[in-house]
């Protein structure tokens, strides 16, 4: 038993031992070999990681601008009372691009080159594709699809809905744009003569503006009204009266 013991004994001495901690070292020249590439770089660009690291986040927030969220600066009081000259609304510019279609009531930034001019703009959707816009009726209100809409809501205070009267049915990809300070506003009634009938494209809406980010006093999401929950699609205005 002695013999055996000491055979055992030899047999283990003889194995190459590994130092206690260490683990297999199959991942380990991937590893090094990015942490290299990220020091060479860092050591090429002047400043160093820092640099390197507000690079990244530059071109993060590039990518980010460019094909989700964009800030926009409101130019004119168009759409007061609810964004004041110098507000900063983020617009999603995903809102529209998976199947979905701007809605009555959402608030917009498009493109305006050939139908507004050529500039940005933001304005409320009145009507979509096939709505029948008329105003006013007797009580002073729009109509769409034969359904008034109380836009007392989101309205400038002491604005009516329009001063100037307009019966329009919108074509098919195309929307029907108002401001909410319609005495202060350039929108679709002041280009029905115009290329396009004053009607944006859907394809020139760069996205719906979400929230108000500056100033921080007025930070806030923007909500679709409910003035439009009961407007009926276009072609069924007859079953509503």
């Amino acid at each position: 038993m002695d013999t055996e013991a000491q055979h055992t004994e030899r047999d283990r001495s003889s194995r190459p031992s590994e130092p206690e901690g260490t683990t297999s070292d199959s991942a380990g020249p991937e590893g090094r070999s990015r942490f290299a590439l990220v020091s060479r770089v860092s050591d090429w660009v002047p400043g160093g990681r820092i640099t390197l690291t507000l690079l990244v986040c530059l071109l993060f927030l590039l990518l980010l601008s460019t094909f989700v969220l964009r800030p926009f600066q409101i130019p004119s009081g168009s759409m007061e009372q609810g964004l004041r000259v110098g507000d900063r609304v983020l617009v999603n510019k995903l809102a529209y691009r998976f199947g979905a279609a701007p809605r009555r009531g959402d608030i917009v930034v498009f493109d305006g080159t050939g139908y507004f001019g050529h500039a940005d703009y933001i304005k409320r959707v009145v009507g979509v594709g096939g709505d029948h816009v008329v105003c006013c009726d007797r009580e002073g209100r729009i109509r769409v699809n034969g359904r008034p809409v109380d836009e007392s809501g989101f309205l400038y205070p002491g604005d009516s809905p329009s001063a100037v009267p307009f019966d329009v049915v919108v074509p098919g990809g195309t929307l029907f744009v108002l401001g909410d300070h319609r005495s202060d506003s350039s929108d679709s009634r002041d280009h029905l003569g115009s290329p396009g009938g004053g009607m944006i494209p859907v394809g020139d809406v760069i996205g719906r503006a979400d929230w108000i980010i500056w100033p921080f006093g007025h930070a806030t999401r923007l909500h679709r009204p409910d003035a439009y929950a009961r407007v009926p699609a276009a072609g069924r205005a007859g079953a509503h009266g």
